[in-house]
């Protein structure tokens, strides 16, 4: 009976708090604070004549040196390390700048947007990026009954990478590749695409950068500027290895040992020969007849590089050769490529990569069941790794094990 009166009298109580719910009104939520570069409170600063219309030229010189000095304060306030004061002079220069007009406006956006971002001040950043779009939005309406004002958009362009906004960047910068397009200003297509480029790789987003370097390598080829289309073939080269399209890769690859072999510039040649046999071999994986190109230019690799006394690089394409031999089972090749490799990191004075090669080589014998040989190759590692103090105990513990092995 007492459990019962409990039970009706916490459902009496619960039924009264969802009536007195019911009947008061949601507090409305706190409104997102407005952005300080929208306020329309009339300053001291703006001439009278300004308050519905642009000011005069001749106010609008009077007005200028004031904002530089706002500038400055800020700047002054910020260094005195009181960030919260130096964006509020900041925000009070930028509402005013409008009034010099949108390319002045966007250009100080952009310049207090850098500072913004490099405070990590996210709130500033996001008013000025709003406020950006705004000004872009104005232009946009404005491009059917003006023509498109090229240093207007360039700014954009620069404001948005400023904070960190690489798609809208590369918006701003498309309308100015269109009309450079059609204007057929070749080196303003050049100077607009490289941007492009470099915004998309900065942000690491390599299918999107593909296509313009592409371009970019086409007129470089087209006007026959050797030094261009050799940077933009190395970029491809980059682009395409993060893209994972070996085929691709290959394709500039060839091209930069080409352009390098006519050029008597044969210090290249190996490492573009590794990235040339890692290709192959990717591409062997589907087509394993492709394997006999790898093996053929990390052989190459090794050769020219041996032959420019480059014995670092020899002996990293002798690594990728001896791996190479290894996983098709061709054991004996690759005791022969390890045996030149000690040779190679000999000359190189390379004693971490001696040892390295002496393990290797044990592991080798290890695996055909010599191990009087096997025990010779752990005991010359041991011997270095003694003099680096370095891995000590695993070379012990590996004549250790052949040892036993061998008994």
């Amino acid at each position: 009976m007492r459990r019962l009166i409990v039970i009706v009298t916490a459902a009496i109580l619960f039924s009264s708090s969802l009536t007195l719910a019911q009947t008061k009104k949601p507090k409305p939520l706190d409104e997102f604070p407005p952005n300080p570069l929208e306020i329309t409170t009339p300053d001291p600063l703006l001439p009278r004549s300004s308050k519905d219309k642009q000011p005069l030229i001749q106010e609008q010189q009077n007005l200028e040196p004031a904002l530089d000095a706002l500038n400055q304060e800020a700047a002054a306030k910020l260094q005195a390390g009181d960030q919260v004061a130096a964006f509020e002079i900041w925000n009070r220069e930028l509402r005013l700048r409008r009034f010099l007009g949108s390319l002045a406006e966007v250009q100080a956006l952009s310049r207090v947007g850098a500072i913004a971002w490099k405070q990590n001040n996210g709130q500033e950043v996001q008013y000025i990026t709003l406020r950006l779009q705004a000004i872009q939005k104005q232009a946009q309406s404005q491009k059917t009954t003006a023509p498109i004002d090229l240093e207007l958009w360039r700014s954009l362009g620069q404001a948005y990478q400023n904070v960190r906004s690489p798609k809208l960047a590369v918006e701003a910068y498309d309308q100015v590749l269109l009309v450079v397009r059609q204007q057929k200003d070749t080196t303003a297509l050049v100077e607009t695409l490289k941007i492009i480029g470099e915004v998309h790789l900065s942000w690491f987003d390599y299918v999107k950068a593909a296509p313009i370097y592409e371009e970019l390598l086409s007129l470089a080829t087209s006007q026959g500027v050797r030094v261009n289309e050799v940077t933009y073939l190395r970029q491809l080269a980059e682009i395409y290895e993060q893209t994972n399209q070996p085929q691709q890769s290959l394709n500039v690859l060839n091209k930069l040992v080409e352009i390098s072999v006519s050029e008597n510039n044969l210090t290249e040649i190996p490492q573009l020969k590794l990235a040339i046999a890692s290709n192959y071999e990717s591409l062997a994986k589907k087509a394993p007849n492709l394997l006999l190109e790898a093996f053929k230019n990390y052989q190459e690799a090794y050769t020219t590089a041996w032959q420019l006394k480059e014995y670092v690089r020899a002996g990293e394409a002798l690594q990728k050769l001896i791996a190479l031999y290894h996983s098709q089972g061709q054991t004996d090749e690759a005791l022969q490529a390890s045996q030149i490799l000690v040779e190679t990191e000999t000359q190189a004075t390379n004693f971490y990569g001696l040892m390295q090669a002496y393990d290797q080589i044990g592991q080798l014998y290890l695996e055909r069941k010599e191990f009087p040989q096997a025990l010779t190759a752990f005991q010359k590692g041991l011997e270095l790794a003694q003099q680096l103090k370095y891995q000590e105990a695993y070379f012990a513990g590996q004549i250790q094990k052949v040892s036993k092995a061998n008994l």
